[in-house]
């Protein structure tokens, strides 16, 4: 017998989650709850120039309540869209960018612990400048940042990136453009 979620009881819905109460069944028949936020999705973008600079940006983050250096990144919000065009879409909004190219690095789940929230985070190259179309009072006075993709590594360590999805998609991105330029 394995875990079942029994029931969901809907405790507040907002205008991008909503927290439910999940009964749930153990595997010894034992009943328990658990707070879950439902989350539509995410998408993040490593978007990497010809000067092999990844295009992040600094944005204000009323969670932590603190501005945070991250790679561009937004929310599944339209029904249907697939992951990569949202993606593409985002970094169009955000910083002003179209790509030629764009690989999935990875999907991950950002806190299973607490939400279902699926992230999919891609490389994006072949970069042109477009308009933007910000979205927010956070977007609007965001400022983007370049930032060479050798330097990552010394940038975690300097507590300098501690955003989980960025820290994630430009070590995948650094790995990936580095196997490229072996192949070339």
């Amino acid at each position: 017998m394995a875990f079942r979620k029994l029931d969901e009881t809907l405790l507040h819905r907002g205008h991008a989650i909503s927290l439910v109460e999940a009964q749930i069944e153990g595997p010894d028949g034992r009943r328990f709850a658990r707070d879950i936020v439902h989350h539509p999705g995410a998408v993040s973008v490593v978007a990497v120039d010809d000067e092999h600079r990844a295009v992040l940006v600094r944005q204000y983050r009323a969670a932590v309540d603190a501005e945070v250096l991250e790679i561009p990144a937004g929310k599944r919000d339209v029904e249907g869209e697939p992951p990569a065009t949202t993606a593409l879409r985002e970094l169009a909004e955000e910083v002003g960018l179209e790509a030629d190219h764009v690989e999935l690095l990875a999907e991950f789940y950002n806190s299973p612990g607490f939400s279902d929230e699926h992230s999919f985070t891609y490389l994006a190259t072949g970069l042109t400048s477009c308009d933007t179309a910000p979205v927010g009072p956070e977007e609007e006075a965001m400022q983007i940042v370049r930032i060479a993709v050798d330097d990552v590594p010394d940038l975690i360590a300097a507590g300098e990136l501690t955003d989980a999805k960025s820290i994630i998609g430009l070590l995948l991105a650094r790995e990936r453009l580095a196997q490229l330029t072996k192949e070339q």
